[in-house]
């Protein structure tokens, strides 16, 4: 773990960036690539590129289909997310 410190005449342990690790819990990247499903399943996608969405979605039994077609007016065209 990180660098010991007092505080007021206590002993503190500075943790790392991994919360998961510092507690010595196992299994630390598979939960956190479960923390990262959780957030995409609620719609939150920063921070997760789409090909790393892809690659999680082809793991979960997921197909992944893209579809590319002409605006139906003219107009800048339109961006949905489809779960089917």
């Amino acid at each position: 773990m990180g660098q010991k410190i007092t505080i007021e005449g206590i002993e503190v342990e500075l943790g790392s960036d991994n919360p998961y690790a510092d507690l010595g819990l196992p299994d630390v990247g598979e939960m956190l690539v479960k923390a990262k499903l959780s957030e995409m399943s609620r719609g939150k996608f920063r921070g997760i590129s789409q090909a790393k969405m892809i690659a999680c979605l082809n793991c979960l039994g997921r197909d992944v289909e893209i579809v590319v077609k002409k605006a139906s007016r003219n107009a800048v065209g339109d961006t949905q997310v489809v779960v089917a």
